[in-house]
Parts: structure tokens; C-alpha cells; sequence
């Protein structure tokens, strides 16, 4: 079952969007907005992820949906992602120290990435675009104020926006899911926009 999306209609973007929970194709039974949904569906049909596994991820909604190389929804989970809003790197973040970044510069920039499996200083992690430190890796204790844990777990997104950009996701999501699809291989990661038009950032047909 999917924490973290909320019902409400969609009339601009960055406004959580209407979710559906009756079957719709490839996701089954889950719910799923239609931003995430029409990106999932046209990644199957045209084959842009090259025949590689790809994740889908709905910042509005702060869910992650993984997929195998054919299409098959292979797992999904809440996540934590950048404090501020937006859809773009500051140029150069990935190269200056943690302690400098300012709170409107913590964003997960959407778009589409290929991603590999590495490391950081402290473990092993999904590099999405390495150039910008951007990563997905299993949730962190970090501050006892933060509340992390509590974050994931919370019904809604609205308190998902906490890390300094990079994704956060439950340590069975990426053990039992994230780390087998992309053991061995690269893959591509979609990062949905919350302030412009999903169809400016992604090819997706209307």
C-alpha cells in the first residue's frame, strides 16, 4: 500500500494530484497520479529506457514506483526528497560542502538520468546524476529533529521535504527493490517536475 498521496484535484503544477486506485494497466491496483501513470505507460511504449529497469519518481505526490526492463511494476514506496521546491540543480551544488547549500537550494531537479549503483562515504546508493551529488539511497537517521522515519511513514506528502536533494526511501524499498534491478546494470531514473508542465521536461505524448 502507497503512503504519501492525497486525493485532491491537480490544477497547476506542484498541486498534489488527483490519484487513482482501481486498476490502470501496468500498475494494477496501486494508486497513481496521471502525470506518473501517462510517464510509466510511454517509458513501456516507445522503449525509452533502452530495454533497462527504470524508476518513475512523482515529487507532488513523494512516491517512488520501480520497474523492470519490460515495464513490470516491480515495487513502490514514499520518499523523502529536497526541501525546497523546483526542477533544477543550482550549477556547481555537486561540488560545494553540504554546510553551504541554503535551504532554497536543497531541490531534486526532474528529468531523466541514467543511473548506476556506487557509493558515498558511508554506503552504498543509486547515483542519479553524480555530477549534481544527486542520489537515491536508504533514509537516514540524520537530526533527531528531522524526524525522518516519522516523515516516510506520515499519510500525506506534505512533510516529505526535508533532505538536501537527494532521495530518501524506506531500507527495504532499496534493498529488496532498487538494489536488485540495478545490480549488474545502469538504468534510467524519471524525476517528475512539480513547477513546470510534465510535458516541458519529458517527452511524454498527450
Amino acid at each position: 500500500m502507497i503512503t504519501g498521496l492525497v486525493a485532491l484535484a491537480a490544477t497547476s503544477p506542484g498541486v498534489a494530484q488527483a490519484v487513482r486506485a482501481e486498476p490502470v494497466g501496468r500498475f494494477g491496483t496501486e494508486a497513481v497520479s496521471n502525470d506518473a501513470r501517462d510517464t510509466a505507460d510511454w517509458v513501456a511504449a516507445s522503449h525509452d529506457n533502452q530495454g533497462l529497469p527504470f524508476i518513475v519518481i512523482d515529487k507532488v505526490n513523494a512516491v517512488v514506483f520501480a520497474f523492470d526492463a519490460t515495464g513490470g511494476l516491480r515495487g513502490t514506496a514514499p520518499a523523502l526528497l529536497g526541501m525546497a521546491r523546483g526542477d533544477a540543480s543550482v550549477p556547481g551544488i555537486g561540488q560545494r560542502k553540504l554546510a553551504t547549500i541554503t535551504p532554497s537550494e536543497r531541490t531534486t531537479p526532474a528529468g531523466r538520468f541514467k543511473a548506476s549503483l556506487g557509493r558515498d562515504f558511508e554506503q552504498d546508493i543509486l547515483w542519479i546524476d553524480y555530477d549534481a551529488a544527486l542520489s537515491m539511497h536508504r533514509v537516514i537517521v540524520g537530526r533527531r529533529v528531522d524526524n525522518r522515519a516519522g516523515r516516510l511513514a506520515s499519510p500525506t506528502p506534505s512533510d516529505n521535504r526535508i533532505s538536501y536533494g537527494c532521495v530518501n526511501v524506506p531500507p527495504g524499498f532499496y534493498d529488496g527493490v532498487v538494489k536488485p534491478l540495478f545490480t549488474g546494470t545502469v538504468g534510467i531514473v524519471y524525476i517528475l517536475p512539480e513547477t513546470k508542465p510534465l510535458r516541458s521536461v519529458l517527452a511524454v505524448p498527450d
